[in-house]
């Protein structure tokens, strides 16, 4: 799907409504269901920022679900 010059590409970090990130070439139109998370730059560099930002993998409606359950209920 994308071309292979990748590293002179500039890229977008991209995040969804479950607070899930990815990168997407800022050339393209976003892809559905996802928001602009407000950086770009080299791949490296936005894959970066997304291991610093993106810590806790699960999705936000689980991450939801059991802060409303409790500390001790994690059905």
């Amino acid at each position: 799907m994308f071309s292979d010059d990748e590293a002179s590409r500039s890229y977008r970090v991209v995040v969804n409504h479950e607070e899930q990130y990815s990168i997407w070439p800022v050339d393209y139109d976003l892809p559905a269901g996802w928001r602009d998370a407000g950086r770009t730059g080299a791949k490296d560099e936005c894959l970066e920022y997304v291991r610093q930002v993106w810590t806790d993998m699960r999705p936000l409606s689980l991450r939801q679900r059991h802060a409303e359950a409790g500390p001790g209920d994690r059905s």
